[in-house]
């Protein structure tokens, strides 16, 4: 590499040794109870989960009694959480739900985009179709709040703004799984007219602790288990069971859950946000941890590809799953840059290594 006299928290792509790309990785790693175990860049940066919130935003909907009340299944509840391809079992899914609770596709406040899968976008441009509402890859997560807001005895006009009662709920359950206050957690507008929270990375670690946390505490059949951690574990196990639902043929999220078979979730955002948490085993033991354990990360420049290789090269530093099952996400994992004939044209070096805290 001609020129590059790089160290720190960062991803380095190359081509010909030339530096092309120099990618900075903020991370935290926290077990249960909130204590940080490793770091890279600055663990308390201030991160929008984007989509990385949409386990949190089914929370009212289970909580609440709506999903039994509809008649969902857990399958619908994975697509509540998920980023869906529009691959068309993913899409007939989302009408299913639509009919199920008494929603009409027009209620749907998250608009329409080209599929994230390339194979159904050239589908859909060879057919001349034009993708709905239900098409758009957030549907299954807007249908998700607006039962949550039934659920909790409000209308669902609205459910996408600030001052709908189904924002504030979700907004105190973050408050609630992160520790922070009234007012910490800030929110925007996200791409696809939901409110996203931001908040530290830790605390977006903590929060996905939790889950993985909640799932081990049900399976535990503790009398003193709460709704609430209930709730959260029954999202996990939908999320673990339904793994094609959280994203889709090809992506990483979907391969990702799968090659675990249920000791963890994983869900990223738009812009470079990741979030995985990890069920309590020998492993997060080995670490340190008190528990379950949460990974948040955040690419700075907010490069979404370089997002799943470094989610997978974390899970590599903490020797997370043995090398069989890493290897069945290893194609995200780039090492090697291919152009469109597949020649390599270029590599990825992870210079960053996990701090202990």
């Amino acid at each position: 590499m001609e020129n590059t006299p790089l160290n720190g928290d960062f991803v380095v792509s190359t081509r010909s040794g030339i530096l092309e790309n120099r990618h900075l990785v903020n991370a935290a790693v926290v077990d249960a109870s909130g204590k940080i175990l490793y770091t890279l860049g600055d663990p308390s940066r201030i991160t929008l989960l984007r989509s990385g919130a949409k386990p949190v935003q089914a929370v009212p909907a289970v909580e609440s009694g709506a999903l039994d009340q509809f008649g969902f299944e857990e399958a619908d509840l994975a697509l509540m959480c998920g980023t869906h391809s529009s691959e068309e079992r993913q899409v007939e899914r989302a009408k299913a739900m639509l009919a199920k609770s008494n929603i009409k596709e027009s209620d749907l406040q998250c608009g329409s985009h080209p599929a994230i899968s390339p194979v159904v976008n050239r589908d859909w441009i060879e057919k001349g179709f034009t993708p709905t509402q239900a098409c758009h890859a957030c549907s299954g997560n807007h249908i998700g709040i607006m039962v949550g807001a039934k659920g909790i005895g409000t209308s669902i006009v609205d459910y996408h703004t600030l001052d709908h009662p189904i924002q504030a709920r979700i907004k105190s359950i973050i408050e609630d799984l992160t520790g922070l206050r009234p007012g910490e957690v800030r929110l925007a507008l996200d791409g696809c007219n939901i409110y996203s929270p931001a908040a530290p990375l830790h605390s977006i670690a903590l929060m996905y602790a939790a889950f993985a946390q909640a799932a081990d505490d049900v399976a535990k059949a503790s009398s003193s288990v709460s709704p609430r951690i209930r709730a959260m574990a029954r999202i996990y196990n939908a999320m673990v069971r339904f793994p094609e639902n959280i994203a889709g043929d090809g992506r990483f999220c979907t391969a990702l859950i799968d090659a675990y078979k249920g000791a963890l979730i994983g869900k990223g955002g738009g812009d470079g946000c990741y979030a995985i948490g990890i069920r309590e085993s020998e492993e997060t033991r080995r670490l340190g941890a008190n528990g379950s354990i949460g990974i948040a990360l955040k690419i700075e420049d907010g490069n979404y590809a370089i997002m799943d290789a470094v989610a997978a090269e974390i899970l590599e530093q903490l020797n997370i799953g043995s090398t069989e099952v890493r290897q069945r996400f290893d194609s995200f994992h780039r090492g090697e840059i291919k152009n469109t004939m597949g020649i390599v044209t270029g590599e990825l070096s992870f210079l960053f290594k996990l701090r202990a805290a």
